[in-house]
C-alpha cells in the first residue's frame, strides 16, 4: 500500500497513473498536510484508483476523508471515536497498533485487521510476527519504518494482509515530478510480492 504525503493535488493525475502502471492502483493519502484533502479528493477522481485516508484521529475527520471520498480509513492509534464513526459511515477501518493489549482492545471492538505501527521500530519483521502469533485469524498491516529490502519478509509473515509504504512514492521523488522512478519502484514491489504470493 503506498504512504502517500502530499502537499496539494497539483501531483495526483501523474501520481496516480505511474501507480496504476506500476500494478498498485491505490494509495493511502494521509492527513499530514493542509492539502491532504484535496489530494483525496483529487485521487478519488481518478479512475481505477482505490484510495483511503491515512493518520485520521477523529470522528469529524472520518466525516471529512468519506466526503472528500475515501474508501477506507487508517488511524495511527485506537481510537473508540474514530471505530464508531467508520462504523456509522459504512467505511472500513485499520485502527494502529503496537502492543498485544491494543490487538485485544481492536478485538473487542470487532475489528480483526489492524495497523501495526511503526513496524520498523517494533522489531520489524519478527517483531510484528511475535506481536501476531497469539490472536489466530488476525490481519495485520505494518506501517512506519518499513524499507523495501523487508519487504518479502514481511510479506512472509502469515498475519500480514498487506504492507504499507511510502518509499515508492517518496516525497522528494513526487515533488521532482519522477513520475518514471515511482512506475519503476512499484513494479519492483509488485515483482516481489507475486514472488513471494504466487
Amino acid at each position: 500500500m503506498p504512504v502517500v504525503v502530499l502537499d496539494s493535488a497539483r501531483e495526483v493525475p501523474e501520481l496516480a497513473a505511474a501507480l496504476r502502471d506500476g500494478g498498485l492502483p491505490c494509495a493511502e493519502v494521509t492527513l499530514r498536510t493542509p492539502g491532504a484533502l484535496d489530494a483525496l479528493r483529487a485521487f478519488a477522481r481518478e479512475p481505477g484508483t482505490v484510495v483511503g485516508a491515512g493518520s485520521v484521529r477523529t470522528g469529524a475527520q472520518v466525516d471529512e476523508v468519506v466526503d472528500a471520498g475515501a474508501r477506507f480509513v487508517v488511524s495511527p492509534g485506537l481510537s473508540e471515536q474514530v471505530l464508531a464513526r467508520c462504523r456509522a459511515r459504512g467505511v472500513p477501518v485499520l485502527p494502529g497498533v503496537a502492543t498485544a493489549t491494543e490487538i485485544m482492545r481492536a478485538l473487542d471492538a470487532g475489528v480483526d485487521v489492524v495497523k501495526v505501527f511503526p513496524a520498523g521500530r517494533l522489531g520489524g519483521p519478527g517483531g510484528v510476527r511475535d506481536l501476531a502469533a497469539p490472536f489466530p485469524g488476525l490481519q495485520v498491516l505494518p506501517t512506519g519504518g518499513v524499507r523495501a529490502a523487508d519487504l518479502a519478509e514481511y510479506l512472509a509473515v502469515d498475519a500480514v494482509a498487506a504492507v504499507g509504504g511510502s518509499w515508492m512514492v517518496a516525497a522528494p521523488l513526487v515533488r521532482a515530478g519522477r513520475y518514471d522512478e515511482v512506475r519503476r519502484l512499484t513494479q519492483e514491489c509488485v515483482a516481489i510480492a507475486r514472488e513471494v504470493r504466487p
